[in-house]
Formats: structure tokens, C-alpha cells, sequence
């Protein structure tokens, strides 16, 4: 079985010091380590990835395609922006779910835009990292449905 890729945008590197109060206490590691034992219990497999970069969070979405069964993101604050992001996710066509730690609607008002909702089958957020095991509780509901799980 193809595993699950996790991709996280930029700034997600500084979680645990960046802002805990909106994104909580733990770091990407604890993220990370959340996942594979979520996954690991819905007897799948993750790869786990953050980058800063634009181009590279878009080349692993291409490399999905192929070597993926899904893809849950967090495209930070790429979200808001990119339509590269949107491009490339439309492009590969696998199920995808949008995650965020915090509540995005409960923030700034560019924040509640998102150029990746529109092409992923769905968006779990403001659950801090509860938002990452629902994601993939959703994910693998989806591949099961799909039959592809």
C-alpha cells in the first residue's frame, strides 16, 4: 500500500516557539511522531515532510501522484496565496485534505481564503494537532470508500 504523504508549508519548522498560544506547544518532531503512530494504528504508513520553499512543497505534490495513496496538507500560509499550490493539487488528482492547527476563520481576515479548499475533499482545522489525526481518520475514509484503501 502506497503511504500517505503529510505536507507542511512554511514557518511550521518554528512550531513549538513560534506564537504557542495560536498554534500550541508542540513542535513539528511531535507532529511528526503524532502521525506515524495515528497512522500506524488505521494500519497505514506516512511520509512526513515541512519546507519552506514553494517549488519544493509542489515538486512532493508531483511526486504524490505516483507514490502516494493522499495527501494531507498544511500549506501554511501558502494557502492564502498560492495558486501554484491549488495548480499542482487539481494536477495530481488523489485525495487530499486541508489541515491547520489553529481556527483560520477565528484569525485575520486574509487568512480565511484558501486557494487549496476548493481541490481537496476536505479541511479540518483549530484542533491544534487533533487536526493532523483527524485528517488522516478522514483520508483513510476517503481510500476505503474509494476503494483504494
Amino acid at each position: 500500500m502506497k503511504p500517505i504523504y503529510i505536507l507542511n508549508g512554511p514557518n511550521l519548522n518554528l512550531l513549538g516557539l513560534r506564537e504557542p498560544a495560536v498554534y500550541g506547544p508542540e513542535t513539528i518532531g511531535d507532529l511528526e511522531m503524532r502521525c506515524a503512530a495515528k497512522a500506524k494504528a488505521l494500519g497505514q504508513q506516512v511520509v512526513f515532510r515541512q519546507t519552506n520553499t514553494e517549488g519544493e512543497l509542489i515538486g512532493w505534490i508531483h511526486e504524490a501522484q505516483s507514490k502516494a495513496s493522499g495527501i494531507i496538507i498544511n500549506g501554511a500560509a501558502y494557502t492564502h496565496t498560492s495558486v501554484a499550490l491549488h495548480d499542482a493539487l487539481k494536477a495530481v488528482n488523489i485525495p487530499t485534505i486541508e489541515v491547520h492547527l489553529s481556527n483560520v476563520y477565528a484569525r485575520e481576515p486574509f487568512r480565511h481564503h484558501s486557494y487549496i479548499s476548493p481541490v481537496a475533499h476536505g479541511v479540518i482545522c483549530g484542533f491544534g494537532g487533533q487536526s493532523y489525526e483527524l485528517a488522516l481518520d478522514g483520508i483513510v475514509q476517503i481510500l476505503k470508500t474509494s476503494g483504494k484503501g
